[in-house]
């Protein structure tokens, strides 16, 4: 992690909607897969994230660029008009990346992949201030709009040392009001950005963030079926053995990071159960309503 990066750490939580973690929206791959994702919540209904036409789904770099998101949301006070603004620089180093021409372009994909993916919910996402579940379509970003710098200010950006001189461009993104609704409503996880950024996994985080919606609907051991939790993270493999070389890496890195204090995989009967018990939570979390 470098210094940026432990700084971002050090800083309030992430708060992200439940209604959302709870289902799958990114692929764990960064795959030219441009195949719709599908998913029965075992609650009911129907739930699928469709690419934009000639684009592929969002991917493990959109899964970070999502969070980070949402935790400069938080960090700005949970702004009534959904805009969080950035400098593309500053943003890639928040999140641990490398600064330099190929990841400014593929930020820039990405928050295009954010704003133009469909999430389409038939009775899966839960609207918490309505208490109903939603039949409709959104995606998770309503506005994205990056102006680069023009020429001249980039010419006098060589002067001022102590100025970000690669900076190409700022951006300011709109979330979706539906996110923002339940996240007003403490329909919410809180993750810790120094255990997210810690586990270098992208099925860890995703873990994780499966994990505090279990927390935050009052479990503290939760079971899945194998085949029902790679359908909800999403993972393309079927086989129990293939799906159990995929998580053992991942579920190491959550009991080294302290946010699980146990996992067991086993086989009771023809099916294939996943148990886990969380840890304690390190630390006091904010709410946009002020609790804890």
């Amino acid at each position: 992690m470098n210094v940026a990066a432990r700084r971002r750490a050090a800083t309030r939580a992430i708060i992200l909607d439940r209604s959302l973690e709870a289902l799958p929206f990114f692929r764990l791959s960064d795959s030219a897969d441009d195949t719709a994702i599908s998913y029965s919540p075992p609650s009911g209904g129907r739930w699928r994230v469709l690419p934009s036409p000639g684009d592929r789904l969002p991917g493990t770099f959109d899964q970070d660029i999502y969070v980070e998101l949402l935790r400069r949301y938080h960090e700005a006070g949970f702004p009534a008009d959904g805009c969080v603004t950035f400098t593309l620089h500053a943003f890639l180093r928040a999140i641990g990346r490398r600064v330099d021409g190929r990841t400014y372009e593929q930020l820039r994909a990405g928050l295009a992949r954010l704003h133009r993916t469909t999430a389409e919910s038939n009775g899966a996402y839960f609207v918490a201030p309505e208490e109903r579940t939603l039949d409709g379509r959104f995606t998770l970003l309503t506005a994205v709009s990056i102006d680069r710098r023009r020429m001249s200010d980039r010419e006098q950006l060589s002067f001022f040392p102590a100025l970000e001189s690669a900076e190409p461009g700022e951006a300011r993104v709109t979330l979706a009001p539906l996110m923002r609704s339940n996240i007003a409503a403490n329909h919410v996880i809180t993750l810790s950005p120094a255990r997210y950024l810690a586990l270098s996994s992208p099925v860890a985080r995703r873990l994780y963030r499966l994990l505090e919606v279990a927390r935050a609907e009052g479990q503290l051991t939760w079971r899945a079926s194998l085949d029902g939790l790679a359908a909800q993270l999403p993972l393309a493999q079927r086989f129990p053995s293939h799906l159990q070389r995929v998580l053992q890496p991942a579920h190491e890195m959550l009991l080294a990071a302290g946010i699980a204090r146990d996992v067991r995989i086993r086989q009771v009967n023809r099916e294939w159960l996943v148990d886990y018990v969380m840890a304690g939570r390190a630390g006091t979390l904010s709410a946009p309503d002020g609790t804890h």
